[in-house]
């Protein structure tokens, strides 16, 4: 299983202070070199973290691969198919939200996200959708034609050490499988940490973590390398 290293709250940092540190680049080299296997930035419609600078800095920078996660809006769409990240996930936006609060509803607009990822899937780049782990919503994913679903863990972060946690690991498990036997690639991620991590190795052909807050805060008391050597670790 690989892990994705999400550097959003990096450039949230430097954003407080209006500066230039600390650089979300160097922070995604720094992760490559300690094992991340691919960067994720989420270029927002408000552009409160990453902004359109760092996003092309890292497309020719990084050695590894450029996850781009985005709304299904015509200019995210169109400023994807410009810097053609390896792969894009489409994810829910809010405005109001501090960070995404739910997985895509792909089962109430197929049509819709069909055409959209159409022209990305022409370009030679990799689609994935951010949904909750519910048989709905992994079957309408398959229909639109996307390569990959990267499974929606918040749920079973939040639930982790109470009564609810097998009930929401299964969610998850049960949706893996469903989306492998459909033709579909499966990555997860969401309020994943060093303490509930380890429980996604259980989950049969599970591709790749994307994990970003949680691996920030650990480096701000043990530095980026080490925080990403540790959760490389715990997921290997």
């Amino acid at each position: 299983m690989l892990l994705g290293v999400n550097i959003d709250h990096v450039a949230t940092l430097r954003n407080a202070r209006g500066g230039e540190e600390p650089d979300p680049v160097l922070a995604a080299e720094i992760c490559e070199k300690n094992g991340a296997a691919s960067i994720t930035t989420h270029l927002r419609e408000d552009r409160r973290h990453i902004k359109d600078i760092d996003v092309k800095t890292l497309r020719k920078t990084l050695r590894t691969r450029l996850n781009l996660e985005m709304a299904v809006t015509d200019e995210m769409q169109k400023i994807a198919l410009s810097i053609k990240p390896h792969s894009v996930c489409l994810v829910p936006e809010k405005r109001e939200e501090v960070t995404t609060e739910g997985g895509l509803d792909v089962a109430r607009q197929i049509i819709r996200i069909t055409n959209f990822v159409s022209p990305l899937i022409n370009e030679g780049i990799l689609v994935s959708l951010f949904i909750d782990p519910t048989e709905e919503q992994v079957r309408a994913a398959a229909q639109t034609g996307v390569q990959f679903v990267e499974l929606h863990t918040g749920q079973y972060s939040l639930a982790y050490g109470t009564p609810d946690e097998e009930e929401e690991f299964m969610k998850l498990n049960e949706a893996s499988r469903l989306a492998h036997a459909l033709g579909m690639q499966v990555n997860a991620g969401h309020g994943l940490n060093y303490q509930n991590v380890h429980r996604m190795r259980q989950i049969e052909d599970l591709n790749e973590l994307n994990i970003g807050h949680s691996i920030i805060s650990r480096a701000v008391f043990v530095g980026l390398d080490k925080a990403v050597k540790e959760m490389n670790d715990l997921i290997k």
